[in-house]
């Protein structure tokens, strides 16, 4: 069995103190009446009124407020399959998690400010499937498109440079692998993100946003960072925070770079969005962009609808309240 409004619950504690009270109301009905009447003026005033049928009557009032508080918490049993086919749009968002996305010229970091945005990017999506790369020098699928919006949350908190110990920062690996995650025998109901800094190292990203163009796949490109550059800080010795320097102990700043990521967008025909200081925006690229896209039937899910019972408590508390307005207070003639 299972309750739709389990709060109504507290209702019982209403019932019980109206039960408590007619109980101490019979017991000193004498004592207070006494407070009232005389003896002889008392007599003649109840010698027709039938005490038993009065705590008939008493009863019969509080089981009718005990079933309406049982139909007030919507009890459900027995129950039947329902199908639910769900339409919407495929989106993977792949993120760069190389060294460089953890420069601060977007607080707190490029990373980690990107893992707020996807998860705030989350909470807007309903019955859309939503996958997960992480790229660096290559790319792997972090979560398989799925619509379990809480198990992509927990592989998002995972993000972080240790994930791929191969340096880099390779677009067209990240673009390859997205390709491929898609189902094959859908179009214009996919889109992918990619949330990089824009330095690409020789991943051919050109060629593989044309192959991802082919297979109808919108490309929004997120450049986050500045053109100016930002150093990258790290953990060093003993977990001090330092900051990333070359070979020749010279400051390696991370630069946004945006030519590429224009391309990309304009052959798939998706944007180039720059991020802020003040954020992402993923949001709005969503409401203004992905989700005015075609939405195709996605995966169809069986899910358990249990019958509401509420009418078998209700009908009882009325069968009650209908035997108690029936009940006389004066005895029998």
């Amino acid at each position: 069995m299972q309750f739709g409004k389990l709060i109504f619950i507290h209702g019982v504690w209403i019932v019980i103190a109206i039960a408590l009270f007619l109980f101490w109301a019979f017991k000193h009905r004498h004592t207070l009446m006494h407070l009232f009447a005389e003896q002889e003026m008392l007599r003649q005033l109840t010698e027709h009124i039938s005490l038993q049928k009065q705590k008939y009557k008493s009863a019969l009032l509080v089981l009718t407020l005990l079933f309406i508080v049982f139909a007030l918490i919507q009890p459900k049993w027995g129950y039947h399959w329902e199908k639910i086919q769900r339409r919407g749009i495929d989106i993977i968002v792949a993120v760069d998690v190389s060294r460089s996305m953890l420069a601060g010229d977007i607080k707190p970091n490029r990373l980690d400010r990107a893992k707020r945005e996807i998860l705030d990017l989350i909470q807007m999506m309903n019955g859309d499937r939503i996958g997960l790369i992480a790229f660096a020098g290559t790319a792997f699928v972090q979560c398989p498109l799925t619509l379990d919006y809480g198990a992509c949350r927990m592989f998002i908190d995972e993000l972080s440079p240790t994930l791929i110990p191969r340096g880099g920062t390779h677009i067209g690996e990240a673009i390859r692998k997205a390709v491929t995650s898609f189902e094959v025998d859908k179009k214009n109901n996919r889109a992918l993100i990619i949330i990089t800094d824009g330095e690409d190292h020789d991943s051919n990203a050109i060629e593989a946003a044309k192959l991802a163009a082919e297979k109808g796949i919108k490309i929004y490109c997120i450049g986050i960072g500045t053109p100016s550059g930002s150093p990258i800080r790290i953990n060093g010795k003993g977990g001090k925070k330092v900051y990333l320097k070359d070979s020749k102990g010279q400051l390696v700043l991370s630069k946004l770079d945006e030519n590429t990521l224009k391309r990309i967008a304009l052959i798939t025909g998706g944007a180039y969005i720059p991020a802020s200081a003040s954020g992402i925006e993923l949001d709005k690229i969503y409401k203004e962009r992905i989700a005015r896209m075609n939405k195709s039937d996605l995966q169809s899910t069986r899910k358990k609808r249990y019958e509401p019972r509420f009418q078998w408590p209700l009908s009882l508390a009325l069968l009650f309240l209908l035997m108690e307005s029936l009940i006389s207070d004066y005895k029998k003639s």
